[in-house]
């Protein structure tokens, strides 16, 4: 009957790398940029020291690091590196998608959840990854496109990490379903920068975590699922 209030659409949020694949998409792009001399040792050298800090837990620009990565591809046309970012998905990461992310995505929509991939990691990545895996949207780090359809180093928006990824859920979820129109039942993240998201969430999943999010899965009585996968050799 009209007005009377209709049930909230059920959320079920993934992050990306570390969680639903084996490793890190960015990491093991920069190790191919590094490898076809696409960006420069300079370069590679900053984004490692990036990362040394970012392991350590130290507070780090994300937006710049995702310039100097993109350095690779400025000024060249978006569907060019679109078409680089989908190979690159093919060659390198679809052996790392984990089975048990698999499965759990598809427990989730059976159950009447509309599923979200929530990834810092490049948005062309991750758009491949939903080609061929069972989930139905993803938010991911968009960068800015010129008026003559060229990349460029910048980032449109901001970084989809930490608590930008609930800030980001909540801006999408609340445009298609309406604020107050949906809740997050299910997260599922593994490093200590999505507790945010597994904070919002009704029922958190802890998945492979690092050391930092295993301690505060343990102060928090989170349940921890292994989803580790060996990945089969090849080129890489």
């Amino acid at each position: 009957m009209d007005g009377l209030p209709t049930d909230k659409v059920k959320i079920a949020v993934f992050d990306f790398d570390g969680t639903s694949i084996e490793g890190s998409s960015p990491s093991w792009l920069v190790n191919r940029l590094i490898f076809e001399r696409r960006i420069s040792p300079l370069t590679s050298l900053k984004i490692g020291f990036w990362g040394l800090f970012y392991k350590w837990h130290l507070p780090q620009n994300e937006a710049w690091v995702r310039g100097q990565v993109f350095k690779a591809f400025n000024g060249q046309e978006k569907a060019e590196v679109d078409a680089y970012l989908t190979n690159f998905y093919d060659e390198y990461i679809e052996k790392r998608f984990r089975p048990k992310a698999d499965e759990a995505m598809r427990a989730c929509a059976e159950e009447g959840c509309r599923v979200i991939v929530v990834s810092a990691s490049f948005e062309p990545i991750v758009l491949r990854a939903m080609e061929k895996h069972p989930f139905h949207h993803q938010i991911s780090t968009r960068m800015k496109v010129d008026a003559d359809g060229r990349y460029t180093r910048e980032v449109d928006g901001r970084p989809i990490e930490g608590e930008e990824k609930i800030v980001a859920l909540k801006h999408w979820c609340d445009g298609h379903f309406g604020e107050g129109g949906w809740k997050l039942v299910y997260a599922y993240g593994d490093h200590h920068s999505d507790e945010p998201l597994l904070l919002a969430a009704e029922l958190p999943f802890v998945v492979s975590p690092n050391s930092g999010l295993s301690r505060i899965a343990k102060r928090r009585g989170w349940t921890v699922l292994d989803w580790s996968i060996d990945v089969p050799k090849g080129r890489d």
